[in-house]
């Protein structure tokens, strides 16, 4: 059943009433439920021996999702479910026992974000604008999912049009799908723009989850809701049939509770597309990516430290520095680096997305039927129209801003486009990998979830996601620690193709900190200064000699 038609017309109320009526959610909505947390290879081998079926583990996700979703605890991270959804894992079931299934995700359930185009659901990328018929045709990373195997869940909840509307927008708010709430404290921001993809992950709501990438998009979202993000090289996953920002920095990528399932998930998603022709070279790159999960992979590596992106906040100073001590503990050599021209591109960066945005827009809605808006200009006109349901609480002057812009070939966009890529790669990220000898650069991807604030917009204290997503280059997000009960992950960063690489040092910072910890959909951060992790309480924590009070990694936050 969708749930588009309760969310499109509660989404002003379900943000306003939040903070009026705060919600309470019981011991038994807060728990851990087989398979709501299984890996991917678990699942598998449960149906495998049929101890599984897929329409057991669809219905059980689907009944999830509507107990502590769209009731109970409120998170609103799912924007419609997949009407179809049982009669596809019915499928998958008869061919599993007809011993016909054969792939890699067969019979998963994935939710994807509503700006990745599904042809048996609407598109909307959050925006009353796009309600209409669905997409003619799936996004290629849909269509990669389904001939995997894999049963798309539902649709996602996201920041309207990827958060790019205004400077004073919240994060996770649409006017389709309202406000997504964080799941450890809900009264805390679930980041953006891939909010519900980050939120719903975290919650147990699908096996696996896709967002998406232009500056953030993945790196917050997966760092505030405790979970993995893996974003390929610029080119390495096809864009077609997702509604754009950015060419020349959009990427969609996999969300998963554990580095494994989202290598599994890139594994899919990689490779060449003749709808996109930035994956040309994506086949001579593409492989599977769980062979690089290696134990020991941190052994022998060179890791440094973007101190410049760190000193933001002296409680992730302190995720940051006992990352750094587990690292080394498994083998790892730390060191604090200067990334060159880390504060140098941001206008470069900005005046490049709004001439894209407008350019990537006008062309995707090409490829629309039957909506009510064709252009960015129309997209303008209607939200003017509909104020009091689409901007009630923020407006569009970034959407103006865009359609100020003229053409591609205009020299303020290419000399924009060439200084941003050449200052974030080759003389950022490349320069300082190069000159200390470095497999990888690691920052914190964010800093705790800040309290949403509908009045007055985000209030993000800082993260390391820029350098990456500017440069096109690959970055993982793991789970590091957390802070008053709020995760915090860091991200790892290379140069082009280095994605194998970061893989395993994602991996293997993975297991030397076991930091994931549950939700619980609280309405209060905790106030002990940490919380428990999933390993601790299981007895699985890791046994690297960590000291509890490691030295500071960056002596000062000064610099690059």
């Amino acid at each position: 059943m969708s749930l588009r038609a309760a969310t499109a017309t509660v989404a002003l109320a379900t943000a306003a009433a939040f903070f009026a009526a705060p919600h309470a959610a019981s011991a038994a909505a807060a728990g851990a439920t087989a398979p709501y947390f299984e890996s991917i290879a678990t699942l598998e081998k449960q149906m495998q021996a049929g101890r599984l079926t897929s329409v057991a583990l669809t219905r059980d996700f689907i009944r999830r999702i509507k107990r502590l979703d769209q009731s109970g605890p409120g998170v609103n991270a799912v924007i419609m479910l997949n009407p179809d959804a049982l009669k596809v894992a019915a499928e998958r079931d008869r061919a599993r026992k007809a011993g016909k299934a054969h792939g890699a995700l067969w019979g998963i359930p994935i939710l994807v974000k509503d700006n990745m185009d599904t042809h048996d659901m609407p598109t909307t990328a959050g925006s009353l604008a796009l309600e209409g018929p669905p997409p003619p045709r799936d996004a290629t990373v849909v269509a990669k999912l389904r001939a995997a195997g894999a049963i798309i869940l539902g649709k996602a909840n996201l920041s309207e049009w990827a958060n790019f509307r205004s400077t004073h927008s919240t994060s996770g708010w649409s006017g389709v799908g309202g406000l997504t709430h964080n799941p450890y404290v809900l009264t805390r921001n679930a980041c953006g723009s891939s909010s519900g993809s980050g939120a719903a992950e975290s919650a147990g709501f699908a096996t696996v989850t896709l967002g998406t990438e232009t500056d953030g998009s993945l790196t917050c979202p997966s760092s505030v809701n405790g979970v993995v993000d893996i974003r390929g090289t610029l080119g390495l996953v096809s864009r077609a049939g997702i509604v754009p920002i950015s060419h020349s920095q959009d990427d969609p990528g996999p969300m998963a509770r554990n580095v494994t399932d989202a290598a599994t998930v890139l594994s899919v998603l990689a490779g060449s597309d003749p709808r996109d022709p930035a994956t040309a070279d994506a086949d001579k790159h593409a492989t599977d990516y769980t062979k690089f999960l290696k134990p020991g992979a941190l052994k022998g590596k060179r890791i440094g430290v973007v101190c410049g992106i760190a000193g933001f906040d002296p409680n992730v100073d302190r995720v940051l520095d006992h990352s750094a001590a587990a690292l080394k503990a498994a083998g790892a050599t730390v060191m604090p680096v200067k990334l060159p021209h880390l504060h140098d591109y941001g206008k470069a960066e900005f005046t490049v997305l709004l001439y894209e945005f407008k350019h990537d827009l006008n062309q995707y809605l090409a490829t629309r039927k039957g909506l009510k808006v064709h252009s960015l200009a129309d997209i303008i006109a209607f939200n003017r129209k509909h104020a009091d349901r689409e901007m009630p609480w923020f407006g569009q002057e970034l959407m103006i801003q865009a359609e100020a812009k003229g053409p591609l070939t205009d020299k303020a966009y290419k000399d924009a486009l060439a200084k941003e890529k050449r200052l974030a790669g080759p003389e950022g990220i490349d320069a300082a990998l190069k000159a200390h000898h470095l497999d990888a650069l690691m920052a914190p991807a964010s800093g705790p979830a800040w309290t949403t604030d509908l009045v007055n917009g985000d209030h993000i204290g800082g993260g390391g996601d820029s350098p990456a997503a500017v440069a096109g280059y690959p970055s993982i997000t793991v789970p590091a620690g957390n802070v008053h009960g709020l995760p915090v992950g860091m991200t790892f960063f290379a140069g082009k193709w280095s994605a194998p690489t970061l893989i395993g040092i994602g991996y293997g910072f993975e297991q030397a900190t076991k930091a994931r910890i549950r939700p619980q959909f609280l309405h209060h951060a905790p106030v002990a200064a940490t919380v428990p992790t999933l390993a601790e309480k299981e007895g699985d924590a890791p046994k690297l000699d960590v000291p509890a009070s490691p030295p500071a990694v960056c002596k000062s936050s000064n610099g690059g």
